[in-house]
């Protein structure tokens, strides 16, 4: 069933314990994954891109938003993905990337990137403006940063009138940590305050109005709170309903909104449907799916070193091990411990700082190499068995290595849509 994101507020007070999973990732993989679901099941795709991901400078991945759109529908094209199913979204969209700069500055950088968004055809727009930027406390004073998003707001605005695309539907706030998993080990996660939940909303509607943008307010639809998630390196701290109670209890108070919840990744099923029940509409996940594929890539190359003569040992493993230690910056701030220790973390954390890299020739190439050595061979069930379980069902089939990693991506994106109710 596909379920428009402005629909779910109103769907979560009539009961309809329904929600949309946000997949935030820019590989060519996982983006098929998400949308083979969406053209097999009808539902939608909610794809989104995040602020140092894309932007109209470019972002780690070199792709400004209209690059990114362009890739998607292009994918979306190869898939026989209806484009109307198709929604994308730009994720902590705010100065976050300059806050190294002037606030003055930063903003004036953020704002170009909501305008080349919005011109992109980015409809789900999450205003995020909290981090302070040069001179500036970590954490700003919450009328500041409701300031700070109503002025992204009016560029937003702005930029969707003058291209004449459809008006953009907001999401406001932010979850401590900040996203993308935490650094080190965690016990627990407390939830967002319902007295905090319930500020976030005052302000930025106050600050709204006082900028004349009523009407975009109308559209904001979501808040982002912290449920009580988050993932480190090594561990999941799952959802606990109990401690969330009076935090879901508090959109009975605010019935235009749902709650979106960031870094969700491997909950699992159970916890990810309790997450939809209690109001939390839109479940966003990406390190877990890039997880999987290297789970499934890694297990090919295993599979590619057994089964073929000259092939090597692991040389995918070794070609991205020498490429994170060459190209550090993505993951030695992040990974503690003695030798040992990191090179566990960079090929295996949660976290999935190896995402980073999947991006670069020497990876690709290293993936072309492994893609094209099994491509048509037959692979013996046991190797499946022991190497890639999920992939079972292709022994004694002529083997592709790129549809059996699309495949092990799109069972986590399954388990998001039972949850979804989708």
């Amino acid at each position: 069933m596909r379920v428009a994101i402005e629909d779910l507020p109103s769907l979560h007070r009539q009961g309809k314990k329904m929600g949309v999973t946000s997949v935030c990732s820019a590989h060519p993989l996982v983006l098929k994954a998400a949308l083979r679901r969406g053209r097999d099941t009808g539902t939608t795709v909610l794809i989104e891109a995040t602020c140092n991901q894309v932007n109209h400078l470019g972002g780690y991945t070199g792709m400004t938003p209209s690059d990114f759109a362009a890739m998607v529908e292009t994918l979306a094209a190869t898939e026989q993905c209806p484009k109307d199913l198709i929604v994308l979204g730009g994720d902590h969209l705010g100065p976050n990337p300059w806050k190294d700069r002037d606030a003055s500055e930063a903003m004036g950088q953020a704002g170009a990137m909501v305008d080349a968004y919005v011109r992109a055809g980015f409809r789900k727009i999450h205003l995020d403006a909290s981090m302070g930027c040069k001179g500036e406390p970590i954490a700003l004073d919450d009328h500041i940063v409701a300031e700070r998003a109503a002025r992204l707001a009016g560029v937003a605005e702005r930029a969707a009138r003058e291209s004449g695309g459809a008006s953009p539907i907001y999401i406001i706030g932010t979850e401590v940590p900040p996203p993308g998993g935490a650094d080190h080990a965690l016990d627990a996660i407390t939830p967002t305050s319902t007295a905090a939940a319930r500020q976030t909303h005052a302000v930025h509607a106050k600050a709204f109005r006082s900028a004349g943008l009523e009407d975009a307010f109308s559209r904001a639809i979501g808040l982002v709170v912290q449920p009580g998630v988050e993932f480190g390196n090594q561990n999941v701290i799952f959802y606990d309903r109990v401690k969330a109670h009076a935090l879901a209890a508090t959109l009975s108070e605010l019935p235009t909104l749902i709650f979106e919840a960031h870094s969700t990744d491997y909950q699992g099923e159970g916890p990810l449907r309790e997450l939809v029940e209690d109001g939390f509409g839109i479940l966003k996940v990406g390190p877990e799916l890039t997880f999987k594929l290297r789970e499934a890539l890694y297990a090919l190359d295993l599979i590619a070193s057994d089964l073929v003569p000259g092939y090597g040992e692991r040389p995918l493993y070794h070609a991205m091990e020498a490429l994170m230690r060459v190209a550090s910056k993505n993951w030695e701030s992040h990974y503690r411990g003695d030798d040992a220790e990191k090179r566990v973390l960079r090929h295996y954390s949660y976290s999935d700082r190896i995402r980073y890299y999947w991006a670069t020739p020497q990876a690709g190439e290293a993936c072309d190499r492994l893609f094209k050595t099994l491509k048509g061979r037959i692979v013996p069930v046991t190797l499946f068995l022991q190497h890639l379980p999920s992939a079972a069902a292709w022994a004694e089939r002529a083997c592709d290595g790129e549809e059996i990693a699309i495949g092990h991506i799109r069972q986590s994106i399954e388990t998001y849509g039972r949850a979804c109710g989708t």
